[in-house]
């Protein structure tokens, strides 16, 4: 994000607004930000202003408070009206409490009192140019994805994603069966969307399921339904997934966890197109489309018997590899700035801004959570932000390289070697687990330990287990 770069990169190409009655500011100010690389527009008063914010583009509006007729505060709604995205500095010769409240209410991003301090003015401006500039960055990546893909909700300008979107276009219109493969938290159900708001299904539903969130018991019939009397507790038919997909599209996430027994009546359900309920004498044929996703490596689960080969090759047809976050880099100020608008505005708190040590210790950080991770980075740095910067203090510890052994330490000065392994190996514990969604297979796998030693692990350490939520 430019707001974490403090030199005059920011004033190459920016252009700024001047709205004072006094020549002898306009003149001052003019000189100064000329010579920092700024280009500078000049106004006398609000009519003129208004005009040259009509006709043209500006990164940034100094606006005088108080001027004959029109006062700043009186000219700043019109202005917002006219320009509701452009950062307005409000410079005053009287900055009392009042006044800058005043501005502040009506849409001023910051206030500057007579006479200023240069390197402080330059220092706002670049900030307000930069949040400015990092918000319509965001705005056109949304409309320039939207008019080339009709993709919503999925931000990166890396060329990994570029060539992953290109190729979400060219399979969205097919019929085909689409294999997404990638780390948990990196968006699979987002691109799992995008090829069914690309796609001719569009106006039909999309349905997704997290196989691995469904007790085995229960999960053919969430899939395929059943008949009044099944079972004990099925006391009325029941639509399965696959008919309440008919016509659009059926995500089916995490399917590396599915059972071998259901695994082969979905390979029917694909293969011949209808499929029977549970319970059930007569077959139903649906027209549906499977989306499937997978954050273990199929492949090896083929080749020790835990899926079937056949059904893998039935859904990699087209296969898409979502990369890591740690991959694409260049994407996290555009996320970043995604998600700490949406959490400024969910928690109606005005718009937060990363800290350039905060910016510096992300950019360095390799983001095993993915996505997922850097949002809940973003939520909890508003949330705990008690005003527009975010520093690198609010973010998770781990982004600013606290080890474990030294917080151990800190915290515990008259424990054993014992007991700080014991605490050192149980945050290491949760820390994975928080990082797989609580998946305890996907964790095991990453720590190269057997499932069960990690249950007896958890238990042991009493490691806290949380409920699991979707990609």
């Amino acid at each position: 994000m430019p707001e974490a770069l403090p030199d005059n990169t920011l004033a190459l190409g920016a252009r700024i607004l001047i709205i004072d009655d006094e020549a002898a500011i306009r003149d001052s100010l003019e000189a100064l930000l000329t010579l920092e690389g700024f280009t500078v527009d000049l106004a006398p008063e609000g009519i003129s202003g208004l005009e040259a914010l009509a006709g043209g583009q500006y990164d940034l509006l100094l606006l005088d408070l108080s001027m004959p007729g029109e006062s700043g505060i009186d000219l700043l709604p019109r202005i917002k009206r006219m320009r509701p995205e452009l950062p307005v500095i409000m410079i005053t010769a009287f900055g009392t409490v009042g006044n800058v409240v005043d501005a502040l209410r009506a849409g001023a991003d910051n206030f500057v009192q007579k006479p200023w301090d240069n390197e402080k003015l330059l220092a706002d401006m670049r900030t307000a140019i930069a949040k400015h500039r990092s918000q319509q960055e965001v705005v056109q990546l949304r409309k320039t994805l939207k008019q080339r893909y009709s993709f919503d909700n999925i931000i990166g300008k890396s060329d990994i994603m570029a060539k992953l979107l290109d190729t979400v276009a060219q399979v969205a219109p097919a019929k085909t069966t689409v294999l997404i493969q990638g780390e948990s938290g990196t968006g699979k159900e987002l691109i799992a969307k995008a090829i069914h708001t690309a796609s001719p299904r569009r106006d039909k539903p999309f349905v997704a399921i997290n196989t691995g969130a469904v007790p085995t018991d229960l999960l053919e019939s969430t899939l395929f339904g059943h008949v009044k009397g099944a079972f004990t507790s099925a006391v009325a038919a029941k639509k399965g997934l696959f008919e309440v997909a008919d016509g659009g599209t059926l995500f089916l996430d995490e399917i590396g966890t599915m059972p071998i027994e259901t695994q082969a009546k979905v390979l029917r359900a694909l293969q011949e197109r209808r499929f029977m309920p549970v319970g059930g004498t007569a077959e139903i044929a649906v027209d549906v489309r499977i989306v499937a996703a997978t954050n273990v490596n199929l492949q090896a689960a083929v080749r020790d018997g835990r899926f079937r080969e056949d059904l893998y090759y039935r859904l990699s047809v087209i296969t898409l590899d979502l990369p890591a976050l740690r991959q694409r880099k260049e994407d996290v100020p555009l996320l970043a700035a995604h998600f700490l608008r949406h959490y400024s505005e969910e928690n109606g708190f005005e718009l937060r801004t990363l800290s350039p040590d905060a910016l510096r210790a992300m950019l360095d950080y390799d983001w095993p959570g993915n996505v997922r991770e850097l949002e809940n980075a973003m939520e909890r740095g508003v949330v705990l932000s008690g005003g527009p910067n975010i520093t690198l203090d609010l973010l998770p510890q781990q982004l600013s390289g606290t080890v474990y052994t030294a917080a151990v330490l800190d915290h515990k000065t008259d424990a054993s070697l014992f007991d700080i392994m014991e605490e050192i190996e149980r945050r290491i514990l949760a820390d994975r687990l928080e990082r797989c969604n609580w998946n305890q297979t996907e964790a095991a796998e990453f720590l190269r330990i057997p499932l069960s030693t990690l249950n007896q692990k958890i238990k042991r350490l009493n490691v806290e287990i949380k409920k699991r939520h979707r990609d």
